[in-house]
């Protein structure tokens, strides 16, 4: 078997993956939180775990995916709040914004999708624990974890105690033992959603939930956890600590995999650099197999930097792929991945390593080799890449209006107007395409 090498973020180094249970491979994916639509980071996370997704089945009989949902958050609340509806309200068209969105990208969906509303008892028993080994409090109808109690908190993210403090984005409370403390489960108002506990109505914190989720599907222990860097500190900090603590012994994920987050023409995406990009904006501008090829054009712990210009670029790569697959009509994918391509994916994820592979690929079925041709095929399979039929690829690019010209000249020609269906080549070409007649009236568009 080809051995997979993974950067961990635990270790800070790169290593061969080794399965805690090589007929079961288990794997968490933080999920997002459910108020609105995505944006283009939260794409990039999903499709570079997809990316490992598929490769892991390639590797080992068995993977159990899980992607969470929260659906418990004090941004929903204040939603909810604001439009007088309940939370469920706010939450249900989020998540079939989500699930549309990710599969325009032609993600995986996950094997078991937990939402954190349905595990308030996993929540509750955690933080029961947390309590009865000495490593939580209760204080003015919270519970609070106390950072002091752990001895290795901090050492994920390697910050000096200080460093936690300043970026924890934690309340400052009387009731707090620690300024670090972070929250276990907190109180609910009247007004606010709320759920029934013995420290008496209220809600989870944040942290606690991915804690309760992958332990009730994945085990105490299991084998990688991913998410972008952003969540290093606090979020995946705080899961270990809370999950190791709370089942004495574990070392919860044994593997963290991280991504860069994104640059949007150079610059932080944020919405007050006007730069904030809804993923369901861009699907609306170009093809979802486009947006994904370009996620995975720099390696997933670089940044990769979004613009129209390197999305154009994308969408011409694909163009060349398709075409290459043209040239070998029928072919089926073969039933081996390249090693051009395997070996640099076994290679923590190597995607540019990878894409160089599938263009000497597409080189060879450009020249005639339909062995290419089928092992190009198998290699995009792996990256989740040529979901679609080279005639749907380059039909789906064409705009409305081109195409109708198209016709309109296969008309003209049928009508033996030959001037006219000069005239509307002409026009076809000034909108940047060009018409390829084939038998029988038929024709082929292309980018010229």
């Amino acid at each position: 078997m080809t051995q997979l090498t993974l950067y961990n973020t635990r270790t800070r180094s790169k290593a061969p993956f080794v399965p805690l249970d090589a007929s079961n491979v288990r794997a968490y994916l933080c999920g997002p939180t459910v108020y609105d639509r995505a944006h283009l980071g939260n794409a990039r996370n999903v499709v570079i775990f997809d990316i490992l997704i598929r490769l892991l089945r390639r590797l080992y009989p068995r993977v159990t995916y899980v992607r969470n949902i929260t659906d418990i958050d004090d941004k929903i609340n204040n939603r909810a709040k604001e439009r007088g509806i309940s939370i469920e309200q706010v939450t249900e068209g989020p998540i079939q914004w989500y699930h549309e969105d990710m599969g325009a990208l032609f993600t995986l969906p996950p094997d078991i999708e937990p939402r954190a509303t349905d595990h308030l008892a996993e929540i509750i028993e955690i933080i029961e624990r947390l309590i009865q080994n000495g490593h939580a409090y209760v204080a003015e109808g919270h519970v609070l974890f106390a950072v002091s109690s752990d001895t290795d908190y901090g050492k994920f993210s390697g910050r000096t105690p200080d460093e936690l403090i300043a970026g924890a984005r934690v309340d400052v409370a009387p009731y707090k033992r620690d300024a670090g403390d972070f929250v276990l489960w907190k109180p609910s108002s009247d007004d606010l959603p709320g759920w029934p506990s013995p420290w008496g109505r209220g809600r989870p914190g944040w942290h606690i939930e991915c804690s309760a989720m992958s332990w009730k599907h994945l085990g105490q222990d299991f084998d990688i956890h991913g998410g972008g860097d952003d969540l290093i500190f606090p979020h995946h900090e705080n899961e270990i600590a809370q999950s190791c603590c709370a089942f004495p012994g574990s070392h919860f994920a044994n593997v963290w995999v991280h991504n860069r987050m994104l640059l949007v023409n150079g610059e932080k995406m944020s919405k007050s650099l006007g730069n904030f990009l809804v993923l369901h904006d861009v699907l609306s501008k170009a093809p979802g197999e486009a947006v994904r090829f370009l996620l995975m054009r720099a390696h997933y712990r670089s940044t990769l930097d979004f613009s129209d210009t390197a999305l154009s670029e994308a969408r011409k790569e694909l163009d060349r792929f398709y075409r290459a697959l043209e040239t070998h009509p029928g072919i089926g994918a073969a039933a081996e991945i390249p090693a051009s391509v395997l070996a640099p994916l076994c290679d923590d994820l190597n995607t540019p390593g990878a894409i160089a592979g599938l263009h000497a690929l597409a080189d060879a079925a450009l020249a005639g080799e339909a062995t290419a041709a089928a092992a190009l095929r198998a290699a995009g399979a792996v990256m989740g890449l040529f979901n679609l039929t080279p005639a749907q690829w380059f039909a789906g690019d064409v705009p409305a209006e081109v195409q109708a010209l198209a016709d309109a000249r296969i008309a003209a020609r049928k009508a033996r107007d030959f001037a006219e269906s000069d005239r509307l080549r002409d026009e076809i070409a000034t909108r940047g395409f060009t018409v390829e007649d084939g038998p029988n009236g038929t024709y082929k568009l292309r980018k010229s």
